[in-house]
Order: structure tokens, then C-alpha cells, then sequence
């Protein structure tokens, strides 16, 4: 069955890779550089938009961290969390695991503790008022020293009652997992869980260190891991989960057309596979939107949908209770639409 948009729409989902300052909208970079009396070097919405045309990760990143500019106070953390729980709890995304990057913050002056407090106030607010549970991840950027890293996650020990796991992100060509070996060792001694970006830029031979080395819990992206066959074998052996972004791929180019993406291949190699967002603002669509790409152009159907939302609850780091909670309510949409 080829799934409607008020099925896309009904369908309970769970979000496994959403970085929460990539859903800083051009609107909102606006509002928070006027009040924080920030000069940016745009001239109104839509020039930023048109700036939204990347050939690479590079390109997006080098546009991201300009914009990461305008979040200077604890409430601008707040506002842009709360408008992210806002715009996916109108889409039914029952469960949010978001990962933040203290890094590009602490450099620029704003104290660790600023991020966390408006990041976690909002979501507090956001299972209170919407019912959207979250789980927090702290990324350590790659592109950065492990050293650099280490600083970031000893200030990050104080709260580990807010921050559930870590994980790795920005530039990845040049900077290998292994890169990162002893920080990660460290984190999961203090028992945070642990994943990473791998094989979205970088060779299948990243995504081996992220499981050897940095021994993952999920695999952020991955895609790159379908060109080696053993090491597709072993991720469905393994079970390991992988947060898929189509429109990310897109729109970063690792897919020339969505006709192309090979998430439907992924489902039927038995692959753990999850639809996710990545950094929606920039990349043009949230949970649906992306649900809607792969539906038109890649061959998904709603089985596929149902199977990819029954993934991400699997693979998400909710409490067991949780997850039963969510597989019933996708259960009553699936019994709704069929009949069965």
C-alpha cells in the first residue's frame, strides 16, 4: 500500500538523530541575532534559504556554525528546543533523542551549563505538555582534539542525570573514529551510552571503528556501509541500528536523486534501519517530510514506514515501558487503517 499523507501524518514516530541547532530556522536566526544584537551576514530570510545549497558536508557545516552564532542565552537554547518539541509533536513524534555540541558554544564564550539548562528545560516541558519523552546526547566534534573532547566531557559529568549518551559529529573526512578511542572508553565507563557518525562521507572502513573501536550502540547514518558486503552481513547480524536522513543525503549530495537512496535496499538486506531529520531547518523537511521523500521517489510503502518507526523505538534508549507504550500506539494506527 502506498501510504497517504494522513497516514504519514497519524503514523507514531521516534526520532533517533536530530541535531537540535540544526533546526535553528532562518526565522528564528533572525529573531535571536536581534535580540542578542548579533550582526549576521544575511539580509533576510530568503537569502539565507537561497544560501542553503550545499555540494558537501563541508559546505553545510561551514554555513552551520555561522548560524550557531545568534544562541547566546540560556533562553534562546529554550526557544529553539521548544519550537523543535512544538513542530514535531504536530507531527506525532512520540520520542526525541537529540544531540547538542557544547564545543561550538564553550568556544564562543557561552558557559556549558547555559546550553544545558535551556536545552533540558525545554524538554521537561516538552513530555509535560506534549507527551514527547527525550533522551540527550552530547556530540564531541571531530574535527576538534581528543583532548578538547576530554574537557567537554568532564564538564559534562555533573549532569549526567540529564545527558544520556555521546556521540561524534561534524567534519568526517580526516578524522577517523579511532581518532577519538580513549574519550569514548572514558564515556562509557561512566556508563553514557555511545554513537556515532560514520560512513556518511567517510569509507565503510569508519563505520568497523565505530563498532570496534568505539564499540557503538547505533550507527548514525552508515550508508557507506552497504559497499562493503561483509560489513552489511555483520550490521544485520549485530542488530545495529542505523539513523537514516534522507533528505540529509540529498541535500549534502550523498545521493544524486532520491530515486537513488538506499534505504528500501537496507530494509530488504534485514538492515535495522530509522528515519530521521538531521538537521531539518537546513535541510528542507522534519519526520514527515522526510517520510514523504522516501515514499515518492524511493520506493517505500507503508509497511516499510510502519517497519522503519518499529526500528527507531527499538533502537532508541527509552525505558522498556516506554517502548511498549509506543509499539502499542503504532499498533492502533496500523489496526486503524487496516482493519486488522
Amino acid at each position: 500500500m502506498i501510504p497517504d499523507d494522513e497516514f504519514i501524518h497519524a503514523l507514531p514516530k521516534v526520532e533517533l538523530h536530530l541535531h537540535i541547532e540544526g533546526s535553528l530556522e532562518p526565522e528564528q536566526m533572525f529573531a535571536f541575532a536581534r535580540r542578542n544584537k548579533i550582526d549576521i551576514p544575511f539580509e533576510s530570510v530568503q537569502e539565507v534559504r537561497a544560501a542553503y545549497d550545499f555540494g558537501n558536508l563541508q559546505d553545510f557545516l561551514d554555513i552551520y556554525y555561522q548560524g550557531m552564532a545568534v544562541l547566546q542565552t540560556e533562553a534562546d537554547f529554550y526557544d529553539l528546543t521548544w519550537a523543535y518539541l512544538e513542530k514535531v509533536a504536530g507531527q506525532n513524534v512520540m520520542h526525541a533523542e537529540i544531540f547538542f555540541d557544547p564545543q561550538g558554544h564553550t568556544a564562543r564564550g557561552v558557559a556549558f551549563e547555559t546550553v544545558l539548562d535551556g536545552i533540558t528545560r525545554a524538554l521537561k516541558d516538552g513530555e509535560a505538555r506534549h507527551g514527547v519523552t527525550s533522551r540527550l546526547i552530547m556530540c564531541f566534534l571531530r574535527h576538534l582534539s581528543e583532548e578538547d573532547a576530554f574537557r567537554t566531557l568532564e564538564q559534562a559529568l555533573p549532569y549526567k542525570d540529564r545527558i544520556s549518551g555521546v556521540g561524534l559529529d561534524s567534519s568526517e573526512k580526516g578524522h577517523p573514529p579511532s581518532k577519538f578511542e580513549r574519550v569514548f572508553a572514558r564515556a562509557r565507563e561512566e556508563g553514557f551510552k555511545v554513537v556515532a557518525h560514520a560512513g556518511e562521507e567517510g569509507p565503510p572502513e569508519y563505520v568497523v571503528e565505530a563498532l570496534d573501536i568505539l564499540k557503538v550502540d547505533r550507527l548514525d547514518h552508515g550508508n557507506r556501509s552497504l559497499e562493503d558486503s561483509a560489513l552489511t552481513r555483520r550490521l544485520v547480524d549485530d542488530g545495529m541500528a542505523l539513523t537514516v536522513c534522507p533528505l540529509s543525503n540529498l541535500k549534502l549530495c550523498g545521493v544524486k536523486d532520491m530515486g537513488e537512496h538506499p534505504l528500501k535496499r537496507m530494509l530488504e538486506l534485514g538492515l535495522r534501519a530509522t528515519i530521521n531529520s538531521d538537521d531539518p531547518a537546513y535541510f528542507g523537511g522534519y519526520m514527515n517530510e522526510n517520510m514523504r521523500a522516501v515514499v515518492d521517489a524511493a520506493g517505500i510503502d507503508a509497511q516499510d514506514l510502519v517497519a522503519l518507526s518499529r526500528n527507531a523505538v527499538d533502537a532508541s534508549f527509552a525505558l522498556a515501558a516506554r517502548k511498549r507504550e509506543m509499539h502499542i500506539k503504532i499498533d492502533e494506527v496500523v489496526s486503524h487503517r487496516t482493519g486488522k
